[in-house]
């Protein structure tokens, strides 16, 4: 699948980091990680330090797929509302599920400071109302939030204006956020997993995957065999391939980047991702270098042909929205870019296994605008489910949901 096109800025920024060796012979492990993306690397490290026995798989350059086009946000806060997922599920589920993200966002600076130069740093997340119809729905958004313990705080029209010169009808302020170089983390990762003696090979491609009582045996498209106790795919948005349900939709989003922009001319957002309440909905960070990168102007468009054709227009549309927002920023794009990514029916992922294929070949599909913070919730309860553990959203976030 061709997950993106134009040019991805951590592409262009870091190059190719590591090469690591195709499969060129069978291999036995306990657990076999099919994808070399950042959610098969933070899933390949929880296991093995851990003490289990994993090998990881990837079909294209380790990194090179969708999270060479990642914006990395990492938030606690779903696409879906913590009000619509407590219609849905329950109050105590849905909090769960905000609650966990809001713990993989410390977790996720551990494992970062851990591997250092992966550009992690501390932000704020400024959620603004974008039309005047939704500021009742946020502020009480807001309300549910506070009552439930995540530091939010409601910022009025008057508020938002003098703290952040954004003219928008309100907006919640929260506490707990970050940003990190995906394509870095996930590159780091699997090197010092390479070092340490797990294999990770990439450009091996799985071309077949059976799952049996007892093992699951992988066939590669060179024709060597994989035999594991376990297999998780983590192959992104490719994963769905091994699944007759559909369980997501394909769309693809867009974004651009800046040249480096003087601290005075960044202001608040050096500091604070901004997002906005309509949907498809702009979304703000900067770099480590402060440059700005703004996403957004997602389409249905699932053909990689015609996302390619869209790129320039879609980056000039950001560029519209931001300046609208801030008018005396000034910007020009240094590079723009598109990616194809999923999005389910609730905005929760699903780990482990799929009726179809039976207990042993487990999916990671962290799809959303949360994609890394899931991973790292991932990692834990995939390994919970391996080990034959307890996990408290191993149900929430299992395909079973689909029969609620």
């Amino acid at each position: 699948m061709d997950l993106k096109s134009g040019y991805p800025f951590w592409s262009v920024k870091n190059g190719l980091m590591y090469a690591f060796p195709r499969l060129e012979a069978d291999l036995r492990c306990d657990v076999a990680v099919i994808g070399g993306g950042i959610t098969g690397a933070l899933i390949a490290d929880e296991l093995a330090r851990h003490g289990h026995d994993v090998a990881v798989f990837e079909q294209r350059d380790i990194g090179w797929g969708s999270t060479s086009a990642s914006t990395a946000l990492l938030q606690y806060e779903i696409d879906t509302h913590l009000l619509d997922l407590v219609l849905r599920y329950g109050e105590d589920d849905a909090v769960r599920a905000y609650r966990a993200c809001a713990e993989a966002i410390p977790m996720l600076r551990a494992v970062a400071a851990d591997l250092r130069d992966v550009a992690f740093a501390p932000r704020e997340s400024l959620y603004y109302a974008s039309r005047r119809w939704h500021r009742g729905t946020l502020q009480d958004e807001c309300r549910l939030r506070d009552r439930h313990g995540f530091e939010v705080e409601w910022l009025d029209r008057a508020a938002l204006r003098e703290r952040y010169a954004i003219d928008a009808y309100g907006a919640i302020l929260s506490a707990l956020a970050a940003v990190v170089d995906p394509y870095r983390m996930a590159s780091r990762l699997f090197h010092r997993l390479a070092r340490g003696g797990t294999p990770v090979h990439d450009r091996t491609r799985i071309e077949t995957i059976e799952a049996g009582p007892r093992r699951v045996r992988l066939t590669t498209a060179g024709g060597q065999t994989v035999t594991a106790g376990h297999a998780i795919v983590a192959a992104g948005y490719a994963s769905q391939h091994w699944l007759d349900q559909d369980v997501a939709s394909n769309r693809s989003s867009y974004a651009m980047i800046t040249d480096p922009i003087d601290d005075q001319r960044l202001g608040m957002l050096r500091d604070t991702l901004v997002w906005e309440s309509a949907r498809p909905y702009l979304y703000l960070r900067t770099t480590s270098d402060d440059r700005l990168l703004a996403g957004g102007e997602d389409d249905a468009v699932d053909v990689p042909a015609r996302r390619d054709a869209r790129v320039e227009r879609k980056a000039a549309k950001l560029v519209d929205k931001v300046e609208k927002l801030f008018p005396r920023l000034g910007i020009e794009p240094a590079f723009s870019w598109a990616g194809t990514f999923a999005e389910t029916r609730d905005g929760l992922p699903f780990f482990g296994p799929h009726p179809q294929h039976g207990p042993r070949l487990h999916f990671a599909m962290a799809y959303g605008g949360n994609g890394i913070t899931y991973s790292m919730i991932g990692a834990g309860l995939l390994r919970a489910l391996i080990e034959r553990r307890k996990h408290p959203l191993a149900a929430l976030f299992s395909f079973g949901r689909l029969e609620r």
